[in-house]
Order: structure tokens, then sequence, then C-alpha cells
């Protein structure tokens, strides 16, 4: 398909574009190597194992049932934690990103990120039980520091990709970040193996796991942080701070509408996904009758199809045009939730784990190119600082409709991964009002 007729690219940027062909015979701007791409792509590759073990696999059930001692509160209390760091990051995204962008110090704000994630990590170590205080205040400080430095990779992206190559090379980054919680969880399973064999319970082999993982993040995190460039240029400091650069954002809100439109959708279409990852193995458990062997296959089976999904979907979603493919995805999680919700046997519901994991890749990579196809050149910390704000609005949001529906219900959980399941609906609404190529000349005259 020719760039002229693309749907997420305007006519009037058709000459700029074979410009570029000239300059560049791939998918990166001209003067980036593939090795410093690749270097980007590693630090999606070195925090996944952090959400894997410690938010989704191991860490939750191990404070829940040995550091509160099996307490009432203690699933409360965890999504508590969670709940107040997502709020701290919502807080503080866009002005993290406002500062990087004036500043030009999005690799130095990283760099801090990744040294509070990497020490939180290590300090969930001490939490044995009865620990609690201590490991809530080290849950919520990692994973502060992991959503923020979530963004602040992000917004490296626009600076690396051709604006018609950015599926594809966001692509890389979430595809190599599945197969990096896949090496966390391995290394930890085989680890708890091995404990579990020679004796040893839980409050010895899950510290054990939280150093392993903080090690394999600050290892795997180093090609980023030696070779990856700071391409952005400090931009003038006159009086405005970074309140005032967000607020003019908000107030310019009308001019790039597309992009207020598209934030919106996230919200919801994300607070889905969000649900889904925090709650599939309880669902799995509670509504399926899985083992615990059975889910935690389940949960590896989710980032292999999730990383099939990243990568396979990359390069296609460059073609149809983003709006277009998130459109798609969104379809498939309708599908999946319809299907989780009605299966009866573990056929249907491994079906419908292999359609989450294939749109869980598809669609994170599809948004985070979208949202850098849109994005003024001068302001890409500061959009993606609020891209990461709507995705932390719908962290609390979607878990939090789920708890409350099954509690409402008296414990039914299809009840509630179906009222779930309307947030991909109204994203999906939201999405068809999204003008891809209106947007991109917003953010080009920007």
């Amino acid at each position: 398909m020719s760039d002229l007729h693309r749907p997420d690219i305007p006519p009037s940027s058709t000459v700029a574009t074979a410009t570029r062909q000239v300059a560049s015979t791939g998918p990166l701007r001209p003067g980036v190597r593939k090795r410093e791409a690749w270097a980007w792509a590693m630090y999606d590759f070195a925090n996944s194992g952090y959400t894997t073990v410690v938010i989704t696999a191991v860490f939750n059930a191990y404070f829940v049932s040995v550091v509160a001692g099996g307490a009432p509160w203690a699933t409360f209390a965890w999504t508590a934690a969670l709940s107040l760091s997502y709020a701290l990051i919502l807080l503080s995204a866009p002005l993290l990103g406002a500062w990087a962008d004036t500043h030009a110090g999005k690799k130095r704000l990283l760099a801090w990120t990744t040294l509070g994630c990497v020490l939180g990590t290590v300090g969930l170590a001490l939490a044995g039980p009865g620990a609690v205080a201590l490991a809530l205040a080290f849950v919520v400080l990692s994973n502060f520091c992991f959503g923020s430095g979530e963004n602040l990779i992000a917004a490296f992206l626009p600076e690396l990709a051709e604006p018609d190559s950015l599926g594809q090379v966001s692509g890389w980054g979430w595809g190599l970040g599945y197969v990096g919680g896949l090496l966390s969880l391995g290394a930890c399973l085989g680890y708890i193996t091995w404990a579990q064999a020679n004796g040893q319970g839980a409050a010895h082999f899950v510290p054990i796991c939280m150093l392993i993982t903080a090690a394999l993040f600050a290892l795997a995190s180093l090609p980023t942080f030696l070779l990856l460039r700071e391409r952005a240029t400090p931009q003038p400091q006159s009086t405005e701070s970074a309140w005032s650069r967000v607020l003019a954002t908000l107030r310019q809100a009308g001019r790039y509408r597309d992009m207020r439109r598209f934030m919106l959708c996230i919200v919801f279409y994300q607070a889905g996904i969000q649900a889904v990852i925090a709650l599939a193995a309880i669902y799995a458990e509670q509504a399926m009758g899985f083992s615990t062997a059975d889910t935690i296959q389940l949960i590896f089976l989710v980032n292999i199809t999730a990383a099939l999904g990243a990568l396979a979907f990359g390069r296609w979603q460059d073609r149809i045009g983003h709006a277009r493919a998130i459109a798609l995805t969104l379809v498939g999680w309708i599908v999946m939730v319809l299907l989780a919700w009605s299966a009866q046997g573990p056929t249907p519901f491994w079906i419908a784990a292999n359609i989450a994991g294939l749109c869980l890749g598809a669609s994170q990579s599809a948004a985070r190119a979208l949202v850098g196809y849109l994005a003024p050149e001068s302001r890409h910390g500061e959009f993606f600082g609020l891209w990461g704000l709507a995705v932390k609005l719908s962290s609390i949001l979607g878990p939090l409709t789920y708890g409350a529906v099954s509690w409402l219900s008296g414990g039914d959980h299809r009840l509630a991964i179906l009222a779930t399941g309307s947030y991909f609906v109204i994203g999906l609404a939201l999405l068809a009002g999204v003008n891809a190529e209106r947007g991109r000349r917003a953010a080009l005259g920007g």
C-alpha cells in the first residue's frame, strides 16, 4: 500500500515521506543505528521481569499468604498499595515529561527511576512474615519507579523511528519485553523448584526471587544507558515551569483534539486490559478451577503469544494505520471476554487466553506508536507523560471495577469479567472519532 493511501499519513506529508525514503532505507531515522534501536528495546526486556514476577505471579500471593499471614484485609492492602503507586504516577507523569522536554533530560530521569525500581525490588526481599508496612512501602516505591520509567523510555520512540514505522519499532520493544518477562519468571520458577525439592518454603525462596528479578533488571538495562542517545535539545527556559507547560497543553486541548480523544479512549480500553492482567490468574482459579500449575502455564502462554503479537503486528499496523490496527485488537479483546465468560471447560478458556495474549502485545504496541505519531516534536516527553497518566488511571479503574462487581455479586467472577469487557466496547466507540490524519497535521503544526 502506498503512503498516499495510508489512513494515518496526511497527504501533505507525501513529499516529506519521499525525502525520508531517500535518506533512510529502513524503519529508523537517519543517524540511528540498529544497535541503538536494540538498546532501546532492551529496556522493555529488562523491566518486564518486574511486573511478571512481582505484580502478577510471585510476590502478590506471597504478600497475602506469608507477609500478611492470610489476614482478611491482605488482598485489599495489596491493591491499595498498587492504587497509591498508580495515583502518584498519574499526578507526576505529565510534570516529569514536561521537565524532561525542557531540560532534554529523559535519560537522566530514566536512570533514577531504574535505580529506584531495582532498589525497591531488593527491598522486597527484606519483607518476611509480619513485615506488612515494609513490604507495602517498597511495593509503592518500586511500582512508582517502574511506571515512571515506562513513560520515559516510550518518549524516545519518535526520536528513533520514522513516522511511518513507529508501530514496527514499538513492536520490537514490546516483543522483547515479553521475552524478558518469561526469562525472569523462568529463572525464578527454576529456583523455586530447586528450593522446594530441598525442603525450603516460600519465606526463603521468594526473597531470593526478588533479588534475581532486581539483578536481571539492572543487568539487562545496561545496553540502554550505554548505547541510547538523548537527541532532544533543551528548550528555552524563560519563566515557564513544568506546571505551566502541562497547563498550556490542557488549554490547547482543542488544537490536539484527536490526541485528547485518543487519551480518553486509552483510559477505557486499558481499564479492561489492566483488569485482565491483574486478575486473569484469579479468574482462572475461581471461575475455571485451574490449579496453580495450570495458572503458571497460562502466564507463560500469554507472555509467549503477546510477544508474537507485538512482533508480528508491528509492521502490519504501519500499513493499515495505527487507529485501524487498535480497532481490530479491541474487537479481539471483546471476543476474548465473551469466550472467557461463556467457557465451561478448559479448551475455550485456553483459546481465550491465546487471543488475549495476541491482542495484548498488538494493542500495547499500536497505542504507543499512535501517541508518538500524534505528539508534537518538541513535546514528546510531555505527551508520553499524558499517555502514562491515562494508562495509570485505567490501572486503578479496571481492577477496582472487577473487584466491586465480584464483591457486590457475591463472588460471581463471570459477571465481573463481563462487566469489565464493557470498557473495550466504550474504547472502540471512542476510537471511531479519532482521525489520525487530522491529529498528525495538528502535531506537525505544534
